[in-house]
């Protein structure tokens, strides 16, 4: 028994003393990988020379881009106060409760989405763009088309794909013999300068505020700002159509009521003034009759004259209720400093990479090198 509680507790002491020994083996090897690491400082100060200069090639080989970010504030929120007048006008003219509006169905969450689509984007290609010194430089889908600037290894990695797209010429054939730009079916180029406008103009909301911002990202700082201006401008338009579409629809369709009942009442009106011309002086009483006859039919043509314009002056305060009221937080400017590439940033990465890939060759790739090389002598020996 004895024999065996000295044995058990021989075990817990190696147990309590097993991890500061882990602990003290695994600084011993840290230390000895460090020392490695420090007997060919030379070796990944080269490395490191090598990753800075490839970082410097490949920072000066991307072309600078321009970012512009324009902020719209949310609409004022007057709805219900103008709801609540108009409801107070009809009312007083017996026209009903035209004053109460429904829902909105283009949330504002939804306007990144509608930058996005095809046919806003579609809708940009005949903007005409200037270049920093004001000359014109074309509509935005020749600058994408023509101008738009790449590195040098995209047009090595993409010149096969364009070997066989010359070799084919399909494409070019169609993109040739179409006329304009049809939304539903886009030509290979107008497809390819949809995806790029994708990549480069973004919008988002800020959930809290409500704030709309809108950036642009383009090679060209004036077409940036250019750009970015015509999309905020776009997109008010759109949702301006939108919400007064049927605002707009009721006021033609009362402004049309109008005309005919004006019509009317002037109809009526000088069929009584010409019944009075040619009829003074007499006292019968069927004349009587049809005089007030017509009377009575230019009072009611006059009456219902009188509240179609009313009902024109009620479409046309709906048409101004529904138009939103946008703030410009921050206007679009043309931008200074590119946006990228980071070129301090792209020269980190590089001389990391760097040391990171010479420290592995150090410590795991020569080593294991020496011990494939060393088997294979023993092998060779040993077949001897």
């Amino acid at each position: 028994m004895k024999a065996e509680e000295k044995e058990i507790k021989d075990d817990d002491i190696a147990l309590r003393t097993s991890p500061e020994q882990n602990e003290e083996e695994q600084e011993i090897d840290l230390l000895e990988l460090a020392m490695k690491l420090w007997a060919q400082k030379k070796k990944i100060a080269i490395w490191c020379c090598v990753g800075a200069l490839l970082g410097l090639i490949v920072a000066f080989s991307i072309p600078k881009e321009y970012d512009t970010t324009v902020k719209l504030a949310p609409e004022s929120s007057n709805g219900q106060k103008m709801s609540s007048g108009l409801g107070a006008m009809a009312s007083m003219i017996g026209l009903g409760n035209l004053g109460q509006t429904g829902a909105d169905a283009v949330n504002p969450m939804l306007y990144p989405d509608v930058v996005s689509s095809t046919p806003f984007l579609v809708g940009l290609f005949n903007v005409p763009l200037e270049n920093e010194d004001g000359e014109k430089i074309g509509t935005l889908k020749e600058y994408m088309e023509d101008d738009i600037r790449s590195p040098w290894w995209s047009a090595v990695l993409g010149a096969p794909f364009k070997l066989l797209g010359a070799l084919r010429g399909g494409d070019e054939e169609e993109d040739n013999g179409k006329k304009g730009t049809d939304v539903f079916r886009l030509t290979t180029k107008e497809y390819m300068v949809v995806q790029a406008l994708t990549k480069r103009i973004s919008a988002s909301v800020d959930t809290k505020t409500s704030v709309i911002t809108i950036s642009v990202l383009m090679q060209d700082p004036m077409v940036s700002a250019m750009l970015a201006d015509t999309v905020v401008y776009r997109l008010q338009e759109y949702i301006t159509d939108y919400r007064t579409n049927k605002a707009r629809k009721d006021l033609e369709y009362a402004e049309l009521v109008n005309d005919e009942a004006q019509a009317a009442y002037y109809k009526a009106q000088q069929e009584y003034a010409d019944y009075q011309d040619r009829n003074q002086g007499l006292i019968l009483h069927s004349a009587q009759t049809t005089r007030d006859r017509l009377e009575n039919e230019a009072t009611l043509a006059f009456n219902l004259y009188n509240q179609t314009s009313q009902q024109v002056q009620l479409a046309k305060a709906k048409v101004q209720e529904v138009t939103p009221v946008y703030a410009t937080v921050t206007p679009a400017s043309v931008p200074i400093r590119p946006a990228s590439p980071k070129k301090p940033m792209i020269l980190i990465g590089f001389v990391f990479l760097a040391f990171v890939a010479c420290s592995a060759w150090i410590l795991y790739g020569k080593p294991l090198i020496e011990e494939m090389k060393q088997k294979k002598l023993e092998t060779e020996e040993t077949n001897k």
